[in-house]
């Protein structure tokens, strides 16, 4: 059984920490760490593939029993460490990097589950920003196999019960967890945590939580556990949900909107700069390392947190500033060249492409052109996104499937030309990024957006 303990008895070794050179082991020679890497990613995958998982083939296994059951056989890794639950349908992820930074810069050992990865699985599962070794993650898939047989759970559900596993084994003293989708019946919900964050509510996923706010603020709020603190950046109507469930269960209820105050702010290319007001003090240029008002709003509510996580202020100036840092964070409006610009954002559904296509119409030059590298899954409102994609006036590209979730470039093309977007010829993102770079001036744009399943690799832009 694991137990909370004080950080002066937890193991303080870092995962890796202990290294053995690749030149020889015992008087022989071993492979090459590039080599081992990849077969070591071949094996993972290998033991990971036959589980269902809903990224690649939409299956969702609701329920609370499969994870319960790993949790248990695990030692309930969970108790070692203090835990923040978030939830949310966009910002979830952002929000708990924020956090999960902060709660690093004042010197917390810090895990971060978040999901879904953009290239490798073990990204779900961070210590202070850097994903769990891949040596240990094999390791524990091969002394799980027989619990894994048994409990038969999904994807999502082992390496969310792996994470746990990684952060006890590896002394977190608090880790912030992502829910997968929803809430209520979400694996994650399983936790006992210090406190709840629900991030902002929009439709989707309403196949499988509702097809009103009301609704998917109702699953969503199936987190809040009786007695513990609720921070909230979700708007009316769902916030009103969140607020009835919570003071059911006697669970105090943080809104943003009522307790932090704009004072000013300012809006760069690639950060922010903002002095705010809570109830606890004034926080004078804060320097936000993610962009766009929507991200303000993100980290807002991650600051709040912190306060009543106590938190410092140098950490909460620290973890705000160097959050992509901090807790390893990628694809949330990265800038990868300038002139001409060339960025990466997960939006994947029409709020968060709205927000992303609006923090970037400020920093377009006039008359310049927009290139759009578009790929996105088959559940998402693609009608809805492309009319915000011909609002913008993007000629958009459909991205080679990845995945057998995502739309396919002819059915990406129909709809897109049925909302009025100028459509060009499918292609891979390295093929997208190279054609553009070929043709672009330097007062173009690329975005490639619609699903963390096409983030930019750095071998993309290679030549």
């Amino acid at each position: 059984m694991y137990h909370r303990v004080g950080r002066a008895h937890r193991a303080a070794a870092a995962p890796g920490n202990v290294t053995v050179s690749h030149e020889t082991r015992n008087g022989k020679r071993t492979k090459h760490p590039l080599r081992r890497d990849c077969a070591m990613m071949r094996e993972i995958d290998a033991l990971l593939a036959k589980l269902p998982r809903f990224s690649e083939q939409g299956i969702w296994k609701p329920g609370l029993e499969r994870t319960h059951h790993l949790l248990d056989a695990l030692g309930r890794p969970q108790d070692a460490f203090d835990i923040v639950h978030v939830a949310g349908t966009n910002g979830k992820g952002s929000t708990a990097s924020f956090l999960a930074a902060m709660s690093r810069a004042a010197g917390l050992r810090t895990g971060l589950h978040t999901s879904p990865h953009l290239w490798k699985v073990t990204e779900r599962m961070r210590i202070n920003g850097q994903a769990a070794p891949e040596n240990w993650l094999a390791d524990a898939l091969r002394r799980t196999r027989s619990l894994v047989e048994k409990t038969q759970p999904s994807y999502f559900e082992l390496t969310f019960a792996l994470s746990l596993l990684y952060f006890a084994e590896h002394g977190a003293d608090l880790a912030v967890v992502e829910t997968g989708m929803g809430g209520r019946l979400d694996a994650t919900n399983v936790l006992s945590p210090v406190l709840s964050i629900i991030t902002e509510i929009s439709l989707d996923h309403t196949r499988f939580l509702g097809h009103t706010l009301e609704h998917i603020a109702q699953e969503k709020a199936g987190i809040v556990k009786p007695g513990i603190p609720v921070v909230t950046s979700a708007r009316s109507p769902a916030v009103e949900v969140i607020e009835e469930i919570a003071e059911t269960r006697g669970a105090p209820v943080h809104r943003i909107e009522r307790e932090v105050q704009m004072l000013s702010e300012s809006i760069a290319l690639t950060k922010s700069t903002v002095t705010v007001s809570t109830p606890s003090r004034t926080f004078q240029d804060l320097h936000v390392g993610l962009a766009g008002k929507h991200q303000i709003r993100n980290a807002m509510t991650a600051l709040r947190a912190a306060e009543l996580l106590h938190i410092d202020k140098r950490a909460v100036h620290t973890g705000m500033r160097e959050v992509c840092t901090l807790s390893g964070l990628h694809g949330r409006w990265e800038v990868l060249g300038e002139k001409p610009l060339v960025v990466t954002d997960a939006a994947h559904n029409a709020d968060a492409l709205a927000a992303t296509l609006h923090h970037l119409k400020a920093f377009r030059r006039a008359g310049s052109a927009l290139t759009v590298l578009f790929g996105v899954m088959r559940d998402k409102d693609t009608g809805a996104m492309g009319k915000l994609l011909a609002e913008a006036g993007a000629y958009v590209r459909p991205v080679k499937p990845v995945s057998d979730r995502m739309c396919t470039p002819e059915e990406l093309a129909g709809v897109l030309r049925n909302a009025g977007v100028r459509v060009g010829e499918p292609c891979t993102i390295r093929e997208g990024i190279r054609a553009f770079l070929a043709e672009a001036s330097a007062a173009d744009t690329l975005l490639t957006t619609g699903s963390h399943r096409i983030a930019v690799r750095p071998e993309d832009l290679s030549p």
